[in-house]
């Protein structure tokens, strides 16, 4: 399918847009605690996107202390149940798949004739890359009405967190397919968990107008300075997450990517790109043996 005019004048301006001043501008107004600015904003804003505040803990403007406040939203008890059983893998988020398949080449697909290199999306090194060689992705877009904060896929055990600088491109189908290397070039943060199924790598993605990502463990990740940081958890001290607790939340935005080593688990049958998904619903399987 060719590009239409307007989406190609879309894809210009991602390129010349002030995409990091922008950022830091929407993310100063979305942390702004100001009644006559965060109040009109968020009741605009679940409007607009028509977003679901039946399930939500708190349910009016007011009780938020700000956007972000709002975007982060907890959830009432029991609003997303954890699929049972032990060989079962759950969503991390409320999304919908953007794609699933097999990681082939040390490549991941992105789109219809677009794909990036799984060394590149996991921060450069390839002996963190190895393990996941041949092995499994899925890759899961948060739209702007979904539940914003990340879960355990299965438990898991901290092995490293890694924080990517990079461009700040809109997250979407027109993006996904006409901006080449989308997920491998935007910034990220990365956190590689042992596991029983060996070792899974959370890939956080952030996106235009997306303010920060936080994790349970750090907080805000974003350092001062934008370049790439390495961080390793020892074992004296272990941060284990239970499989459905929560692990990060965007701060506006975007798309995790998800990685398992080779033959180690299977996707659900039903799954393909464009199916929806909520979060603690069975995403997949571990392989017996």
């Amino acid at each position: 399918m060719s590009t239409s005019v307007k989406d190609k004048l879309f894809i210009a301006s991602q390129y010349l847009v002030p995409q990091h001043l922008l950022s830091r501008t929407v993310g100063a107004l979305a942390a702004t605690e100001i009644d006559w600015i965060k109040n009109p904003l968020i009741k605009g804003f679940i409007k607009q996107f028509d977003v679901n505040m039946d399930e939500a803990e708190r349910q009016q403007a007011e009780d938020f202390r700000c956007f972000n406040d709002f975007f982060t939203r907890e959830l009432q008890p029991g609003a997303r149940p954890v699929a049972d059983g032990e060989n079962v893998l759950v969503s991390p988020a409320d999304g919908a798949v953007s794609q699933l398949g097999p990681i082939e080449n040390g490549r991941i697909f992105q789109a219809k004739g677009q794909d990036y290199s799984l060394i590149e999306l996991l921060g450069g090194d390839s002996d963190r890359a190895a393990p996941f060689m041949g092995g499994e992705f899925s890759t899961i877009y948060l739209s702007p009405k979904d539940y914003h904060r990340v879960h355990m896929p299965v438990t898991g055990t901290l092995r490293e967190m890694i924080y990517v600088p990079g461009d700040l491109f809109s997250v979407n189908q027109t993006t996904a397919e006409n901006v080449p290397r989308l997920f491998s070039r935007n910034e990220r943060v990365v956190a590689i968990f042992d596991t029983e199924l060996g070792q899974m790598a959370m890939v956080l993605v952030g996106a235009m107008i997306v303010a920060a990502v936080e994790t349970v463990w750090h907080g805000l990740v974003t350092p001062p300075k934008r370049e790439l940081r390495v961080t390793s958890y020892p074992s004296p001290q272990p941060i284990t997450l239970e499989k459905g607790e929560e692990m990060g939340r965007f701060l506006l935005g975007s798309t995790v990517v998800l990685c398992f080593e080779k033959d180690k688990m299977q996707w659900q049958e039903n799954l393909s790109a464009g199916s929806p998904l909520r979060m603690g619903e069975q995403l997949g399987e571990i392989n017996a043996g």
